[in-house]
């Protein structure tokens, strides 16, 4: 005899209304942007509200902004945003920061199965977290977004003051500092430096929008 707990008597049941439907309806594809890089990996001009978030969010906010002024509906999942309670209780150990990517990766996978554009903006530093992100979907409908600054650009900014404290040894297991991070091998999208200036937040947003834009996310045929 089973147990309530056993997991053989949980069962996957379909629904009538699929993704196909729901994307015909929103006229959009589901996808997956994930945003990944170092702690403050973007350029915040100063007339940018949310200044205080790192380059990763600020990039998220902007595309959800400029997918909005297209008619396209996009949801954000922040890192920072989620352990305040999806992801609450979870450290930064290396156990903790793969079910944190995890979970996130899960959530992802609902929203572009309902077919709306999700963004999620996680430092997720280990390779094989994200890979495993990927695997949930299809690579054509997973696109990772690399940013690509550099350590020392990231430090200048340093905009939570938290590298500054990773330095003094009053943050243990920070990214970059006392912790890897492991940049993507074959990401779909990467954004640099040029001329050692950080392109702005809607030069960013309209790359990824482009790429979007590129490979039919945006309509539904």
């Amino acid at each position: 005899m089973s147990s309530l707990g056993n997991s053989t008597n949980i069962f996957w049941h379909e629904c009538p209304v699929g993704k196909s439907e729901r994307q015909k309806l929103l006229n959009q594809k589901g996808c997956v942007v994930w945003i990944t890089g170092l702690s403050g990996s973007g350029a915040v001009p100063l007339h940018i509200p949310f200044i205080n978030f790192s380059g990763k969010s600020t990039l998220a906010c902007s595309l959800s902004r400029e997918l909005h002024s297209k008619g396209k509906l996009s949801y954000v999942l922040d890192g920072d945003n989620l352990r305040h309670g999806l992801n609450k209780g979870l450290g930064f150990s290396a156990e903790d920061r793969t079910e944190n990517i995890r979970r996130v990766g899960e959530v992802a996978k609902l929203f572009a199965d309902a077919g709306l554009i999700c963004i999620a903006s996680l430092i997720s530093p280990y390779r094989k977290d994200r890979d495993a992100c990927r695997a949930m979907l299809t690579d054509a409908n997973f696109i990772e977004v690399f940013m690509n600054m550099p350590l020392s650009l990231c430090e200048l900014r340093d905009a939570k003051g938290l590298y500054k404290l990773a330095r003094a040894g009053k943050i243990k297991g920070f990214t970059g500092i006392d912790d890897p991070y492991e940049p993507p091998l074959n990401c779909e999208i990467e954004i640099q430096e040029k001329n050692g200036v950080c392109p702005s937040p809607f030069a960013m947003a309209g790359q990824v929008v482009s790429y979007l834009e590129d490979k039919g996310f945006l309509h539904y045929q």
